[in-house]
């Protein structure tokens, strides 16, 4: 809802509703990137973010209870609309739904993640994973998917993170790191997000932003053409596809790769789980001061966005990259065709 004020202001508020009964109409459920909406907000002053806070003081402590705008528009209204036109029905939640309210996943088959879906907390990771476990079915249309490690607070009203000044969070002084606020593959929190998405922004990086590959082709190069992700594409190895759309970008994820005979294989050092499947590979690159705040990084390191899927309970599919619905509305047949093939298989 949008009102125009006597000054032309203009001030919004989202309203997300949930079904009044679960999975009764579809077996779908799209959880909305709701806390990466709020860890942008700037409103008051802060977000979590340096660049656009009050004298580039980054804050650590955001409220859902602000005005603000959504980033629903830039990735999850084009994936919605384009599942709505080709005849598949949507139940929605947001993040916090995973958990307040994990009793929700029982009724479905299959969990999207679409976009920027960033900032998770443990509950949430616990709750989706247990879904996995018992046979439930994830596809993460995402990437930077998982990152950081939130502490919600208020029952959902607000979430902690101090993300690279970790050393700051009072969890850090008690040396139980297990909910440090931090990145979710940071070495003390040992709990990479590989281990539910099979890739993590580690391995992973940028794709025509941040002055990383600017220019070039933002597109997958196909490594395995016989998997039924590919079914009815025509693709072949070697191929190419997602560059007309830029769909790799602008933050992607990756794996620790290592190639043999020409195809990609993830090493599963980094978490990765063993039934990981490398499918296609972009060249991607954290920007430097992004990185080098964390102790462990390879400077110089190139990484790659690694769309792949594994299966350990049900089945978690990832497109690694923020901007695969950004194909859907530019209507490339290869990235629709991808789409639907997720889509049917894992929802039925």
């Amino acid at each position: 809802w949008t009102q125009r004020g006597r000054r032309t202001a203009e001030s919004e508020a989202w309203f997300v509703v949930r079904s009044a009964n679960p999975g009764s109409g579809t077996r779908i459920l799209l959880q909305l990137s709701a806390n990466t909406y709020n860890a942008y907000n700037n409103w008051g002053g802060f977000s979590v973010y340096a660049y656009n806070s009050r004298d580039q003081n980054q804050g650590h402590r955001v409220s859902v209870e602000r005005p603000g705008g959504s980033l629903f528009a830039n990735w999850e209204q084009p994936f919605v609309v384009w599942a709505e036109q080709n005849g598949y029905v949507l139940d929605y939640a947001v993040n916090n739904d995973l958990e307040f309210r994990p009793e929700l996943l029982a009724a479905y088959r299959l969990v999207l993640s679409v976009g920027h879906d960033e900032y998770w907390s443990g509950p949430m990771r616990d709750a989706l994973e247990r879904f996995n476990g018992a046979g439930g079915n994830v596809a993460f249309f995402s990437g930077n998917s998982v990152c950081w490690q939130i502490r919600n607070e208020e029952g959902g009203r607000a979430f902690t993170c101090w993300k690279q000044n970790y050393f700051s969070d009072p969890v850090f002084k008690t040396r139980e790191y297990s909910t440090l606020s931090t990145a979710w593959s940071h070495h003390l929190v040992r709990r990479p997000e590989t281990q539910l998405t099979g890739v993590g922004f580690l391995w992973g990086g940028y794709r025509g932003s941040h002055g990383q590959f600017m220019g070039e082709p933002a597109e997958y190069t196909v490594h395995r053409p016989e998997h039924w992700v590919f079914d009815q594409t025509g693709l072949k190895r070697g191929d190419v596809f997602g560059g007309a759309d830029t769909v790799v970008g602008y933050e992607t994820d990756g794996c620790e790769l290592e190639w043999r005979d020409g195809l990609p294989f993830a090493t599963h050092r980094d978490g990765s789980p063993e039934t990981f499947t490398v499918l296609g590979t972009c060249p991607v690159r954290w920007q430097e001061d992004d990185c080098e705040w964390y102790e462990r990084w390879e400077k110089g390191r190139i990484g790659a966005a690694c769309l792949g899927v594994y299966t350990r309970g049900g089945t978690v599919f990832t497109a690694a990259t923020t901007d695969w619905s950004h194909g859907l509305r530019g209507g490339d047949k290869v990235v629709q065709r991808i789409t639907r093939n997720v889509l049917d298989r894992l929802s039925r």
